[in-house]
């Protein structure tokens, strides 16, 4: 199985407003980096967005080391409560609804296909990756006649 590295991170101007994600994606010498951004949307959903579109991307299974600087994204899958989601029928353990619902059935079936490993990097402090992945999902949330995050209204 091929083991392939992950950067990814989120950004929102304005939290709802304009979002971005980015993706950087590194097997051995080669990488790969993808972006998108949504015209009202929330930071949370661009941070489950960026891991989304990586794993989405790979074309075969893979053993994936993914870094994100969103504990909400990253707790959520290695802390379980994803599961504990799915099995409560998407409430969360205080009863409430679980927020971007959509996303998160979405990245099911490709943490199924996929044997990975998230790991939390603390935000804008120096890792290279880190803060390059920033530097695109900000980017892609400034672009201009960004599509609608039709996912964001239902929450």
């Amino acid at each position: 199985m091929k083991l392939v590295h992950v950067f990814t991170d989120g950004s929102c101007l304005g939290n709802p407003g304009r979002g971005g994600w980015a993706a950087i994606l590194k097997f051995g010498i080669t990488e790969k980096v993808l972006t998108g951004g949504y015209a009202n949307t929330t930071n949370n959903r661009m941070e489950i967005m960026g891991a989304l579109f990586a794993l989405d991307a790979l074309k075969e299974p893979c053993s994936v080391v993914l870094f994100t600087d969103s504990r909400y994204l990253c707790d959520a899958v290695e802390k379980k409560w994803l599961a504990s989601w799915c099995k409560n029928g998407w409430k969360t353990a205080t009863k409430k609804s679980v927020k971007n619902r959509d996303l998160w059935e979405r990245l099911l079936p490709l943490l199924a296909r996929h044997k990975v490993t998230f790991y939390w990097l603390e935000g804008h402090a120096g890792h290279p990756q880190n803060e390059r992945a920033d530097i695109l999902a900000r980017e892609a949330a400034s672009k201009l006649d960004l599509p609608r995050d039709d996912g964001f209204e239902k929450d």
